[in-house]
This record gives structure tokens, sequence and C-alpha cells, in this order.
């Protein structure tokens, strides 16, 4: 089991447009870095575990808990010319852009950026580094055990 962290802007899809989709279910459709394609690509497997991050908003921070549900596949996207993920120089023969499928595991209270890096324990996390733009990062067994536990004393 690997553990990530996936950033999603609200106004794209947040973490209550994904409660209320068919399944709890989303193309992890948009992303357009390198890097963030060959995790999803090469790296993530079904049953691997996310934190659910809304970034670019007014309180960035984790709001749930997703799961991988699907091997990846290319983005749907890149081949449809209304998109602005629309990506001319792929083809359904060779795709450029690729994603994977995520179902909600629970939603959370909201932790936000501030709060996690109150925490000496996560200080390394990739996403609390300054100049951190990427928009899936790894997160480590004990970054993972650590913020659960923080969700589990948070729960309602």
């Amino acid at each position: 089991m690997q553990y990530w962290l996936m950033k999603s802007e609200p106004t794209e899809v947040s973490i209550d447009d994904l409660s209320s989709f068919k399944q709890q279910t989303v193309e992890w459709f948009g992303i357009r870095n390198y890097q963030a394609r060959n995790f999803m690509r090469n790296q993530m497997q079904i049953g691997d575990l996310a934190f659910f991050w809304h970034s670019s908003c007014k309180q960035p921070g984790i709001y749930g808990i997703v799961k991988i549900v699907s091997k990846a596949h290319p983005d749907s996207l890149q081949f449809d010319i209304n998109s602005e993920y629309y990506e001319p120089k792929s083809t359904p023969e060779n795709p450029r852009w690729w994603c994977v499928d995520v179902q909600l595991v629970k939603k959370i209270n909201y932790i936000s950026i501030q709060q996690l890096r109150s925490y000496p324990e996560l200080h390394t996390m990739q996403v609390l580094q300054k100049g951190n733009r990427l928009s899936i990062t790894k997160v480590d067994g004990k970054q993972w055990n650590f913020i659960a536990n923080l969700i589990n004393q948070n729960s309602v």
C-alpha cells in the first residue's frame, strides 16, 4: 500500500462534489505535469489511499480521504477539443496524459495547512515545503499514520 496527497481546486472538483457523484468516484482529470502523471501512470495501484486536498482557495488543506479504484488510463479530456485540457498532440493510440479514478473513502473535519505545519512530525512532508506546486505527492507511512491519528481525534 502506498499513500498520496492529491490536490484539486474546489472550483474543479470539491470534496462535496465528489460525495455527490455516482459511486462517489471521479476520473482524476486535468493533470498536466509530467511528474504527477508518472506517479499515476507508473506507481499508483488500486487500493492505494490519498488525502484529498483543496488547493488554490482561501482554506487550503485536507478535506477527505480517497482510494485509487482504477489502473492508469488515458485522461479522456485530452481528446476533447472543447476542453481546457485538450492536448492536440495526443491521440488515442499515443496518449500523452494519464489518470486514475478515485473514490471517496470519507470526508473529514478540515485540517489546515497551518495546522499541519505546526507538527514537527510533518516538517518533511512535500506539500508543506515552500514553492511546492506539484498536484500529486507521495506521503510516507509515518506521515500518513500521524495525520490519520489527527483525523480520528477530530472525528465527530
